[in-house]
């Protein structure tokens, strides 16, 4: 018989793919059976973790942003999960489920908040970490508060504690609220550049800053009676957790310099002085505190006690059964694809419609953390909503710090809207900004000419002067949006597009202005919103919560995995045509960020954009 050698050849390359593949999907197997087995192991074995004993110390070292939900990037959501040394954020909700688990855990004896790093976070936010934190007092146990400084973010929280404690070379700044903003009127004029604002809305002024080079009257009315009524529920709440007379706060204030020289400009004697901290103490002074009063833990060669994450990882929710869904809507609202720090109007839409096609989500509750941004973005929101409400699902919008213009746009489809007194909203109001360029087109000796078929093709041509035809157009449209606005909320509120007029035209309000004003249904917080859906589902007291959030797709978790944030990795999609433009949340620089929103809208896919956005922020 002949030898044939590429036959031979071809079946020992047979024999060796074979042996490959074999060896291949022998060792996944493998894999996927070890990742089977310690999955198991955590959750039925739980994980060989050390119960708590008696007299421990729950340890609250919080670093970073108190956010509503993660914005870093991949490597760093793994370390805010399991925790590490570097500065990360804090989940708002890790911190109610912790307290709210240690004021029932005979075994916490006390809770020690460790501010020092803990950065950010919206009033609204720190009132609901505040009441957590006496829910804790209520349940018997003592809560001690440290910080080398405290600013008055973190001293709201701190001034819900037993006893506050500050470094003895610390202090506690209490400033006060308010902000001047940048004014490019001038600025642009010199440039050449003009901005056309077609708005509806007395009180609209998110636009002013690029058509003036200071406030109007009415935004400077609306500003002073939003911060003023939200400076005095920030003091009154600080005198009333620290027994302070009313006042003090501000009496503090107006003599702060005579104190400090009087001090020698210790500012930590100041505090002390003022009954602001209950004493100064280093860090080790508290570490031999905290002995004292516990329990001597030789492996920790300190307190016994045991750390955030750890806790939490103690008390995961259940992963099924009925529950109530949380979709959390935190950032500018776009009409497209979200990422983090991005309200995507099609991104969240999916998501509430992913909720209601649940059989397990009984129930929704929309967290809003928005001061707005696209009209159409919103709409598409709002009307997922609607259609959850009407497929027979419970919706409550929980508000969160900020929840204004296209934020209350899309809370108005739901059975119950809660706010936190604190919570800025309200802004009922639209506009469209249309820059040209012409005078910087003349300067330059730039010429455009050309032919059209009509008036309206090329109408807004940033290097032309506006036509005002064109200018009409728009402004038609602003008005039918404002109509569209404040119709939707007249029937979601029970009462008139008048009477919604006269609260809305762009007035920003706080959650309790709100709620006098028939714009919200009750004040509280988002564990009350947690209830109410729960109740409205007729689901029992030990109801489970599911997060719908964004998935991230392959591209992404790759992007991420190699170093890009969360927003750098969809940004680069965005450019190589994989995901829909979204407005990016902006520059950090004020007046970098101020221009790119003046770039973006005149760049839109759109001739002009509807716009429902406040400008506006918690303290």
């Amino acid at each position: 018989m002949a030898f044939k050698p590429f036959s031979a050849l071809r079946r020992g390359v047979v024999w060796l793919w074979s042996a490959l593949d074999a060896t291949r999907r022998t060792f996944f197997n493998l894999l996927f059976l070890l990742f089977l087995i310690v999955l198991l192991w955590m959750v039925f074995g739980g994980g060989g973790v050390k119960p708590i004993a008696g007299n421990t110390a729950l340890v609250l070292e919080l670093k970073g942003d108190l956010v509503e939900q993660y914005q870093a990037n991949l490597r760093e959501t793994v370390l805010d999960s399991v925790g590490g040394d570097s500065k990360r954020t804090v989940r708002l909700r890790d911190v109610l489920v912790v307290l709210e688990k240690a004021a029932e855990d005979p075994n916490i004896s006390t809770v020690v908040l460790l501010l020092d790093e803990m950065e950010g976070g919206g009033l609204a936010m720190l009132r609901e970490f505040g009441a957590a934190i006496d829910k804790v007092k209520a349940g018997g146990k003592k809560v001690v508060a440290w910080s080398g400084n405290y600013d008055q973010k973190r001293y709201l929280v701190a001034s819900h504690a037993d006893e506050v404690y500050v470094h003895p070379m610390g202090m506690v700044l209490i400033e006060g609220f308010g902000r001047h903003k940048n004014y490019y009127r001038d600025a642009l004029d010199k440039l050449g550049v003009t901005v056309n604002l077609m708005k509806v809305g007395t009180y609209k002024s998110f636009a002013e800053p690029f058509i003036a080079n200071g406030p109007s009257d009415a935004a400077r009315e609306a500003d002073a009676y939003l911060f003023n009524a939200l400076w005095a529920g920030y003091t009154g709440e600080i005198e009333k957790n620290r027994r302070l007379e009313g006042g003090a706060v501000a009496r503090l204030i107006d003599t702060l310099p005579q104190q400090m020289e009087a001090a020698g400009g210790n500012a930590a004697k100041v505090a002390l002085a003022n009954k602001l901290v209950d004493g100064l103490k280093t860090r080790d002074e508290m570490r031999a505190m905290l002995i004292k009063r516990g329990v001597y833990e030789e492996s920790y060669k300190s307190f016994r006690q045991v750390g955030f994450y750890d806790y939490l990882s103690r008390h995961q929710q259940k992963p099924f059964g009925d529950a109530v869904g949380v979709i959390v809507a935190a950032g500018n609202i776009t009409e497209g694809l979200g990422g983090p720090g991005v309200v995507g109007g099609l991104t969240t839409a999916n998501l509430i419609r992913q909720a209601r096609e649940d059989d397990e989500i009984k129930a929704v509750v929309l967290r809003v953390d928005s001061p707005g941004g696209s009209a159409y973005g919103s709409e598409l929101i709002r009307r997922e909503l609607e259609l959850t409400r009407a497929a027979g699902k419970p919706v409550v919008v929980s508000m969160g710090s900020t929840a204004a213009s296209g934020g209350y746009w899309i809370a108005m489809a739901a059975d119950e809207i809660i706010a936190d007194p604190y919570t800025v909203t309200g802004s009922i109001g639209v506009f469209a900004i249309l820059p040209t360029a012409d005078k910087v087109r003349d300067k330059l000796g730039i010429h455009t000419e050309g032919v059209t078929t009509t008036w309206l093709a090329d109408a807004y041509n940033p290097l032309r002067p506006l036509d005002p035809r064109f200018g009409q157009l728009v402004q038609s449209s602003i008005n039918h949006v404002y109509n569209e606005f404040t119709t939707k909320a007249a029937a979601a509120r029970k009462t008139t597009p008048a009477k919604i007029d006269e609260v809305g035209q762009g007035r920003v309000w706080t959650g309790a202005q709100a709620k006098d004003r028939g714009l919200v249904d009750r004040l509280g917080g988002y564990r009350d919103a947690l209830d109410s859906a729960a109740r409205r589902a007729k689901l029992d007291g030990d109801y489970r919560v599911a997060y719908i959030e964004r998935p991230v797709n392959r591209i992404e978790r790759f992007l991420q995995m190699m170093g890009a944030s969360a927003a750098q990795a969809v940004n680069i999609q965005v450019k190589l045509g994989l995901l829909e433009e979204a407005l990016p949340a902006g520059p950090v620089a004020q007046v970098a960020e101020d221009m790119a929103f003046l770039s973006e809208l005149s760049e839109g896919r759109k001739p002009f954009a509807a716009v429902t956005h406040c400008l506006c922020a918690s303290p």
